[in-house]
């Protein structure tokens, strides 16, 4: 898991179109969610990471929520992580579930436009 990125989990050229279709309605929503996490836009694919790191967050929410999945000590460590990094200067739990919640859809919105493309 350590250095994994979850992009490379799909079909790179169906991967990037997906990327430039979700991007196109929730542009506002990376930029959000970069700009929660620390993450710079001025860095050249900053939407990769911010994808990547949804995608990771989507990955660590079924861990979390279900029941029949065990969940390693090295995936359960960078939960945390990500746990950290979305609330790492919020003053209170609507800002880290707003986040968390962008960071899901866009997980779920990227897998939905994917799995349209031929």
């Amino acid at each position: 898991m350590q250095g994994s990125n979850a992009l490379d989990n799909y079909d790179a050229k169906k991967a990037e179109k997906s990327l430039k279709m979700l991007f196109t309605d929730k542009s506002n929503e990376f930029r959000e969610l970069a700009h929660g996490i620390g993450y710079p836009t001025s860095n050249s694919g900053w939407e990769h990471i911010i994808l990547n790191f949804c995608l990771d967050f989507d990955d660590c929410f079924k861990a979390w929520s279900s029941k029949d999945l065990s969940a390693d000590h090295m995936q359960v460590h960078k939960c945390n992580t990500m746990m950290r990094q979305i609330g790492l200067g919020k003053s209170n739990m609507t800002e880290v579930t707003h986040l968390e919640n962008i960071a899901y859809r866009i997980a779920e919105d990227f897998k939905a436009i994917y799995k349209r493309i031929e």
